[in-house]
């Protein structure tokens, strides 16, 4: 008998009792769709998730595919404070590399296992209704154009697919009440949709390791903080550049009825599962409720 794998079975029995009828939301961020074999593992990952009687909503971004047809179709893109300025011929492209090529590739993909997944943008019977956001540099407005930030969340619709089986896969596009499309950050829509369906857990896959206290240091990586704590690095600037709006987004999200956060290293074959279902887990785990690190 092979009593290693069976202890790794049994090591992640309590956390399928625990979780079983829980609603897990998961971001899934582009910069790690590229590398095939850890795209495969994600997939197997969520299956299995779906299968032990998880119920689970993903949000996927695409940045880099995103970048890439532009590329191909010879269009100048520009950034300002790490977001995309959009115009109208931009805005097309990414609604057509989101809403059409990535989000049908990995409703695709999970269907493949027997999965009944469906795709949807934000803009689907309102979805995400989202308003044009701008960036300020002091005093001054900046316009970048078709970005967007949510406004509220379609409750119901998201619960009609999970109560009849489905994982609904989600594209960060949201719509104004004149119609008109945004890209938004995929972090904040995630946080949003994990906010309003009081999720167990907001799970962030993307291509860092998770929180350090000091990022040339390996010995300081944080396995479990509190938000109280994570505001306090941001003050004390222990928390810099990048990282700040991920973590103000979860911060906001535990604040707004999220129970815990998982940010975790995507680029790791089956780092989903290793979060959830094994003791040590791989990334950090963002709590809300009582103190401890």
């Amino acid at each position: 008998m092979d009593y290693e794998k069976v202890a790794v079975l049994i090591e992640a029995l309590p956390y399928i009792k625990k979780f079983s009828g829980k609603t897990f939301v998961i971001k899934y961020g582009g910069s790690i769709m590229k590398n095939i074999e850890v795209k495969k593992a994600f997939i197997e990952d969520v299956v299995l998730l779906k299968l032990v009687g998880i119920n689970i909503v993903i949000v996927h971004g695409g940045g880099p595919n995103i970048s890439n047809w532009l590329s191909k179709l010879e269009i100048k893109t520009n950034f300002i404070k790490g977001l995309r300025v959009t115009d109208e011929k931009i805005m097309e492209v990414v609604e057509m590399v989101l809403s059409g090529k990535i989000n049908k590739s990995i409703v695709g993909e999970l269907c493949s296992h027997g999965i009944n997944a469906v795709g949807i943008s934000g803009r689907d019977n309102h979805l995400i209704e989202a308003t044009k956001k701008y960036l300020y540099e002091g005093n001054e407005k900046i316009d970048i154009g078709y970005v967007g930030e949510v406004v509220s969340v379609n409750e119901q619709l998201l619960n009609d697919l999970l109560n009849t089986g489905y994982i609904p896969v989600i594209s960060p596009i949201g719509c104004d009440q004149e119609g008109n499309s945004y890209n938004i950050n995929a972090d904040y829509v995630a946080s949003a949709v994990a906010s309003v369906l009081k999720g167990e857990k907001l799970i962030l896959l993307t291509d860092v390791e998770g929180l350090y206290k000091d990022i040339d240091d390996s010995s300081t990586f944080i396995s479990s903080i509190h938000v109280e704590k994570i505001k306090e690095y941001i003050k004390t600037g222990v928390i810099l550049g990048g990282m700040i709006p991920k973590m103000q987004c979860c911060i906001e999200a535990i604040e707004n009825g999220t129970k815990n956060i998982h940010l975790i290293d995507g680029r790791e074959e089956h780092s989903l599962l290793l979060e959830i279902f094994t003791d040590k887990g791989m990334g950090t785990m963002i709590k809300g409720g009582e103190q401890n690190e």
